[in-house]
């Protein structure tokens, strides 16, 4: 599979300029930073379209025939992609219900497939310095990515990130600016500090490739459901770089002719913090709205989103929409998500369940459906989301005192 190199070029999403894949780093020239976010288009007749190519649950390297990267160049060393897929019937009264977990990748987050593409085109392209801003996910990801190569890794984010993630970035040996300040602000300086030092930027939206890596969690739900497309897909959208990425795996095995539709794709966003829903519900021309973003999602509290026109160009191409949920609806979620599936997600991972919750109540999905939920990131990312919800009440170590305690509790289970 690695002496295949696939053809592509580059394409702006606002002005629909073209660029040869060495002719442009990040942007689109005529656009800028957010309106000339860029797309990578393939040459599907440089693609060998078999299906038993691509019938492995492995890593997401199974789909390098797909992916931008160059033949025999740099893989990463730990295992990226190939997270389960679990099969549920009547939960919440649906025929079929899906979860796709990334919160077993490497350090916890669907963001590992996204930094492994990125890492080796670092090495493509000769850098030995890469950067990201980051809520904690994307750094924590990039950071564990770069720990055994010989890259160095410089990390944006708020101060304010969970410290499970800030953790994370020492652990693997990133070096770290907490910025005091928003995540919005983080990415603007990230850009700056990254442009005057000649690094290499793994920043969602800026740099196109970071899709490409996303991508292969499409991929991934069509192999492991046997090729039995769902009718709709929900996720917790920030950016907006993860649901645009979705669409574009299902898109390239639909033109490929593995399957036979693409799913309505449906965003989840924190009520607090749902720009690209006010953008794509604006209609086109889709533009930029920057909002103050405040949810205890803390992986989709964004305010100024870097993907919103692509992510709502996708959405719209799929025939979906967007959904807001309320912070208690998404603490509920980790909860009850947990609870009924064994999938303990964060917050920014938990919602889509929200949404589907929440859609499921209001007629606007059908029960008799095939519906699967993208859930981004593990729950131990972030448990001060829930801390209200935990209650540890000491019983003496005595036999007596346990089974009393035991008593009660099968009591007040029962009121």
């Amino acid at each position: 599979m690695g002496c295949v190199r696939l053809d592509y070029f580059l394409k702006c999403v606002s002005c629909g300029r073209e660029y040869a894949r060495d002719e442009v780093e990040y942007t689109c020239a005529a656009c800028g930073d957010r309106m000339g976010t860029l797309e990578i288009v393939p040459d599907y007749n440089s693609i060998p379209a078999s299906k038993m190519d691509y019938e492995k649950n492995e890593s997401l390297w199974q789909f390098e025939k797909l992916l931008p990267v160059e033949p025999g160049s740099y893989r990463t060393h730990l295992h990226v992609g190939g997270t389960p897929l679990y099969r549920f019937s009547g939960l919440l009264g649906i025929r079929e219900l899906l979860v796709k977990y990334d919160g077993s990748s490497p350090t916890a987050s669907f963001k590992d497939r996204a930094s492994a593409v990125v890492v080796t085109k670092a090495y493509e392209k000769g850098y030995d310095t890469v950067y990201c801003a980051s809520t904690g996910n994307a750094a924590a990801s990039l950071a564990g990515l770069t720990a055994v190569t010989p890259l160095k890794a410089y990390i944006f984010l708020p101060a304010s990130a969970p410290a499970a993630k800030i953790s994370q970035l020492f652990a693997y040996g990133a070096k770290v600016i907490a910025v005091d300040g928003t995540y919005d602000q983080a990415f603007d300086l990230s850009l700056e500090v990254g442009r005057l030092k000649g690094w290499y930027s793994r920043n969602s939206a800026i740099n196109p490739y970071s899709l490409e890596g996303k991508k292969t969690g499409a991929y991934e739900i069509c192999v492991q459901n046997d090729w039995r497309v769902p009718d709709a897909v929900l996720v917790g959208v920030g950016d907006g770089t993860v649901i645009s990425s979705l669409y574009k795996g299902f898109y390239d095995f639909y033109r490929m002719g593995f399957i036979d539709k693409i799913p309505q794709i449906i965003g989840v966003q924190a009520a607090g913090s749902d720009a690209v829903k006010r953008v794509f519900e604006r209609g086109e021309p889709y533009a930029p709205l920057d909002i103050e973003a405040s949810t205890i999602a803390d992986s989709i509290s964004v305010g100024k989103p870097r993907d919103v026109i692509k992510a709502s160009g996708a959405v719209k191409k799929s025939g979906g929409f967007f959904v807001a949920v309320q912070d208690e609806e998404i603490m509920q979620a980790v909860l009850e998500l947990a609870a009924n599936t064994g999938v303990f997600g964060e917050p920014a991972g938990a919602v889509a369940y929200a949404g589907l919750k929440k859609l499921i109540e209001l007629g606007k999905l059908q029960k008799d459906s095939s519906i699967c939920i993208v859930v981004t990131g593990n729950g131990l990312k972030d448990i001060s989301a829930i801390s209200r919800f935990v209650s540890v009440q000491p019983v003496k170590p005595d036999i007596s005192s346990i089974m009393q305690y035991i008593e009660t509790k099968d009591e007040s289970s029962q009121l």
